[in-house]
């Protein structure tokens, strides 16, 4: 098996052997201001703990009841009818105005009408020209 068919999975580099830098002084300095000012606000996770309903089994519960959607008002009666949808199309036909002398082959199979009061494109779809 060649490395090209193994997947990123398969390395030969360990990442779990570098240590972590520690923290600096000035983040543990800003992460303890943050966390005072957390206390202060009673954002901590102590207060937000204790501000938590719980039930007898120690879960945590829900503060808002659920509404009730269901309808209790008087429904207009409905039909099963469906509406249709509009008048059909007229189906085209040949009036016979222009005369339609055949069909012509042009390029590539491509089927051309041949009229007889244009004959200047049927001698250009016989020279094959557009």
């Amino acid at each position: 098996m060649t490395m090209q068919l193994v997947g990123p999975y398969m390395t030969t580099t360990k990442y779990n052997r570098k240590k972590k830098p520690s923290k600096s002084k000035k983040l543990l300095a800003a992460h303890a201001e943050h966390e005072a000012w957390l206390r202060k606000q009673g954002l901590d996770d102590a207060s937000l703990a204790s501000r938590v309903v719980k039930n007898k089994n120690g879960r945590r519960e829900g503060i808002n009841d659920i509404p009730d959607y269901q309808s209790t008002k008087e429904t207009i009666p409905l039909s099963n009818k469906i509406a249709g949808h509009g008048p059909a199309k007229e189906s085209m036909t040949y009036s016979g105005e222009r005369r339609l002398l055949g069909i012509a082959t042009m390029h590539k199979s491509n089927m051309v009408p041949v009229f007889a009061d244009n004959k200047q494109a049927a001698i250009d779809i016989a020279r094959m020209r557009r």
